[in-house]
């Protein structure tokens, strides 16, 4: 786009003689990229060395935007509360010890515990050693054992209420959940950043390419200036001609200062996004703008749409999470259900005494085994019912939101291809406006050195040239800006920088 206008400039003389030539090769080059000394690491040597790539603004987003590192913290929080959770069946020991420093009697004994809980039925296995010494009174003899101690072992069973769930297994399923959601948030985070982010760098170069529009709009003026200035002065043309060039100058001016005002704002957003290796944020310069013609352009539609759209729509992090959300709901409204049920539990143990008889007498010296059962049940259970209710009615909301977010994801899809479609229609529309308003320009320019043209008409041509050009960068831009979108919506994690 820029030799077009390169060619432009070669014939905006207009009958301004050597001093418009003098004046366009006295012009200022545009700046040249500063090398500037690398300061160790990779990612800052490639963001402050050469012309900046869409690659390289994806690679310092995805390494160092912190709402990415946010995410991952949550991750981690949520695997600490899974781990935290875990921790309900760890191994308990427990250890005892209880003695008469004075008084009639003297009895008193050790004892150390093991339990560990299990999943099935909700059991708890044990097993502990006792022994005791010196005299208990009677309502106490239960604390005797023979000379070597007691050891027992046994189990606990829940038989209807908390058989299939309680509170610690539902808690570690449900942070197992949690964990896996946060994995999916990192991901939806991941393509949100880096779909923004892609965005602002695509539109930071549009503006730049933008201000190079104008400047050589208002370089072709300031050169007519020159001539005109000179052939006003030795009467060869009417100074109405000057200043109406002077009006030119003006409101191309006027255009480049609004260009420099969008190029300073769309700068500062990719800046927002582009950090170095410490996070802090890196406003690019023009020095950094790429060329926008060897750029990869965008790919065709066929090229980009491979999946049907209802696997695309499948596939998207929002909807699996919300397949987890409701798990999560789903177990939730088991567990209020396991609340109505009685409590019936049952009880094994198995204890034995062993060495010389102790002060306890033959009526210790024995293998017992003990069988238990407990039942409890709440009559009325309105605290269990409107906690079910609760979960139920929580259950329903989560499946009739993922069902709007499908169809909100849905039409958002069709969105994109709608626009990316239109978008490549319109700039191949664009290009060639571009190229016929050059001809235009080309025309205008020979019929006025022939004097058969008139000043304004070719001013109006050159304005109308350089308005085609910002519609073809524009078209451009709205291309690549349709393409990111469909990336992320189709997560495409290679081109968003996320393999």
């Amino acid at each position: 786009m820029t030799r077009a206008w390169a060619l432009l400039r070669q014939t905006a003389l207009l009958g301004t003689g050597m001093a418009g030539a003098m004046a366009l090769a006295l012009a200022p080059a545009p700046a040249l990229a500063q090398d500037i000394a690398p300061v160790g690491d990779p990612l800052d040597v490639a963001l402050t060395t050469g012309p900046l790539l869409p690659d390289e603004v994806l690679r310092s987003s995805a390494l160092t935007f912190p709402a990415i590192l946010e995410a991952f913290e949550r991750e981690a929080a949520a695997r600490s509360d899974q781990l935290s959770a875990d921790g309900a069946f760890d191994l308990m020991l427990k250890g005892e010890y209880y003695d008469r420093l004075t008084g009639f009697y003297s009895g008193g004994f050790g004892k150390v515990e093991a339990r560990q809980p299990l999943r099935p039925y909700g059991a708890e296995v044990f097993g502990s050693y006792r022994v005791s010494d010196g005299i208990f009174p009677t309502y106490e003899n239960i604390n005797y054992t023979n000379a070597l101690g007691e050891a027992k072992v046994g189990a606990l069973f829940s038989l209807l209420r908390n058989r299939d769930i309680d509170a610690r297994r539902f808690a570690i399923e449900d942070t197992r959940l949690a964990a896996s959601q946060a994995r999916l948030d990192v991901l939806l985070v991941q393509l949100n950043v880096q779909h923004e982010a892609l965005r602002a760098y695509w539109r930071w170069v549009g503006a730049g390419e933008e201000i190079r529009v104008f400047e050589e709009l208002l370089e072709i003026a300031e050169a007519r200036q020159v001539g005109l200035t000179r052939e006003v002065r030795e009467g060869a043309r009417a100074r109405i001609a000057l200043t109406e060039n002077e009006q030119n100058l003006l409101r191309r001016r006027s255009l480049l200062e609004e260009a420099k005002r969008n190029f300073a704002t769309a700068a500062n957003s990719l800046g927002f996004y582009l950090r170095n290796s410490a996070g802090e944020m890196i406003v690019p310069t023009r020095e950094m703008l790429p060329d926008l013609d060897k750029l990869r352009g965008v790919a065709p539609m066929e090229a980009l749409v491979t999946e049907p759209l209802n696997e695309v729509i499948r596939s998207r992090p929002e909807l699996e999470t919300f397949r987890l959300a409701i798990e999560r709901a789903n177990n939730r409204v088991e567990l209020r259900r396991n609340d109505l049920q009685p409590s019936l539990n049952a009880s094994v143990e198995l204890s034995r005494d062993f060495g010389a008889l102790g002060p306890g007498g033959p009526g210790f010296d024995s293998t017992d085994a003990v069988v238990g059962l407990t039942f409890t049940v709440p009559l009325q259970r309105r605290e269990a019912r409107g906690r079910l209710q609760r979960a139920e009615a929580e259950l329903r909301e989560t499946e009739l939101r993922q069902r709007r977010i499908a169809d909100q994801i849905t039409t958002e899809v069709g969105n994109i291809l709608a626009n990316l479609s239109a978008a490549l229609k319109l700039a191949d529309l664009a290009d060639a406006e571009v190229k016929q308003a050059n001809q235009m320009v080309q025309a205008e320019r020979t019929r006025f050195r022939l004097g058969a043209g008139d000043f304004f008409l070719v001013n109006v041509r050159e304005e109308t040239a350089a308005n085609a050009q910002i519609s073809a960068i524009r078209a451009d831009v709205a291309g690549r800006l349709a393409e990111a979108s469909y990336n992320a919506a189709t997560m495409n994690l290679p081109a968003l920088g996320l393999e």
